[in-house]
Order: C-alpha cells, then sequence, then structure tokens
C-alpha cells in the first residue's frame, strides 16, 4: 500500500530538484498536482527535517543541506561504489582517463563514483550526475546485458535528444545494444556531451545480476582512435570483469537475464 502524502513529499523534492533553484508553494503546488495547504503542510514538514529550506526574503524554496547527508550515506554504504574504488583508480591509471561507475535508476544512470584522469588539467567531480542510459555507453552497458523485459521497457520509453548524434530511433538502439551483447562492452560516441565519448561494461554481483557498469570517459580523439579504443575496450571488460569477482559473481553472464 502506497501512501499518499509520502508520495507528494517525494514529488515536491523531485519538482526542486529539476523545476530550478527556488519555487514558490503556488508554483509546486501546480506542479506536483495537489491543494495549496497540503503542499504548504508538507513543505513545513520537510523543511522541519532539514529536506527543504525557505529564503527568508523571497518565501520560496529549495533542497535542504539533510538531502546531502543522505546522499552522502546513500554512497558511503553502496557496495558497488565501496567495491570499485581500487580498480576504478587502477583503470584510470593504465588507460590515462577517468573512469565513472553507474548504476540504473529509472530512465537514467547515476555514477557512484569518479576517478579522475591521472594528468590533465582541473576536472570536476561528476558524483551524482545523472544521464539518460541511451546516451551514455554506462547505460547501453547495463541495459543490453540486463533483463529482457527492462530493455523492452526503456526502448519503448523517452530517448532524449542531448547532441546531433543522441540516438532517438528504438530500432537502431536495440540493434546496438545487441552488437554491446556480442562484443562486451558498449561505446559512446558524443551522444550525451558533443567532444566526450565513452567505453563500459556490465558489472555482475553474486546472483548473476547486472547491478552497474564501469566505464573509461574522455575527449573523443583520444578514446576512439584506434588502435586506442581496442586497447581500452580490453581494458574496461577485464577491470568489470574483475570488479564482478570481487562483489561475488562466479562468472559473467555473455546475454541478458530472462
Amino acid at each position: 500500500m502506497l501512501v499518499q502524502s509520502v508520495r507528494r513529499a517525494s514529488a515536491i523534492l523531485r519538482t526542486l530538484a529539476h523545476g530550478g533553484p527556488r519555487l514558490g508553494v503556488t508554483e509546486l503546488a501546480e506542479q506536483v498536482g495537489a491543494a495549496k495547504p497540503t503542499v504548504h503542510a508538507l513543505l513545513r514538514t520537510l523543511e522541519a527535517e532539514g529536506l527543504v529550506e525557505q529564503d527568508s526574503e523571497t518565501g520560496k524554496y529549495r533542497l535542504g543541506a539533510g538531502l546531502l547527508m543522505l546522499g552522502n550515506a546513500y554512497l558511503d554504504t553502496h557496495e558497488l561504489r565501496a567495491r570499485a574504488l581500487t580498480w576504478a583508480d587502477s583503470l584510470a591509471k593504465r588507460s590515462a582517463e577517468a573512469v565513472w561507475v553507474a548504476v540504473l535508476n529509472g530512465d537514467h544512470v547515476l555514477v557512484v563514483h569518479h576517478a579522475f584522469r591521472p594528468e590533465g588539467a582541473v576536472q570536476i567531480l561528476e558524483v551524482g550526475a545523472s544521464i539518460p542510459w541511451s546516451t551514455c555507453a554506462l547505460g547501453k552497458a547495463i541495459v543490453a546485458f540486463g533483463p529482457t523485459a527492462d530493455r523492452e521497457r526503456l526502448l519503448a520509453g523517452e530517448l532524449p535528444v542531448l547532441t546531433g548524434t543522441s540516438i532517438t530511433d528504438p530500432v537502431e538502439l536495440a540493434t546496438q545494444l545487441d552488437q554491446v551483447a556480442a562484443t562486451g562492452y558498449a561505446v559512446e560516441d558524443q551522444e550525451s556531451t558533443i567532444g566526450d565519448a565513452g567505453v563500459a561494461a556490465p558489472v555482475y554481483d553474486r546472483s548473476g545480476h547486472v547491478v552497474g557498469a564501469i566505464g573509461v570517459v574522455g575527449p573523443v580523439e583520444r578514446v576512439l582512435v584506434e588502435p586506442t579504443r581496442q586497447e581500452i575496450a580490453v581494458m574496461v571488460r577485464e577491470t568489470a570483469r574483475m570488479l564482478s569477482r570481487d562483489l561475488g559473481a562466479a562468472r559473467t553472464p555473455s546475454r541478458r537475464g530472462a
């Protein structure tokens, strides 16, 4: 049984996360689809718990610091992230590029760990970044080896356009997923961000289910140029296999789950 007040509170938090830096009660009520008194009462409760904050000048609301503590607790207790730390750092050193570890969250992938590229300019930590699954190698790697039902659901859903090379044709994307399943790794070519590319492979847990993916991310002219692309693919698959074993996986399945 779902509790409506909890669902509405969650909707308020999601709206604040995506609707702008600050929103008023009226705006939130319209977007959440609830009465103003109900939204106001929920906001007061969320504020008391530190999950939202009210601007003293405008009276509008924004996300609170309490969510950051919850997010950090999620990362600290996430087994894939904990096990991936050493493997991601090693892969970053070997490939001389940044490495991301991600999990599937709805129709997006959530970056739970980011190992910086060993050398180069200032880099931005991408932990917490949420990316449409269809526009990145990490998402394709997870979906290609995940349950068939999930694959069909995601292919039937929205396929966002982030760049001119983002794939929006489900048939074309399905064909690419079949290729990923055959090769053991996925590739992104500027589909999420112009100039960036990625190579990723799936990670499994002790039950043999896909729990996420690990991949190299960097400038397209470095990551996808041959023979570097193939060298990175070998490194990524090898690292994903070792990380899977660290999580208790007996073997890496070669096809999608049922």
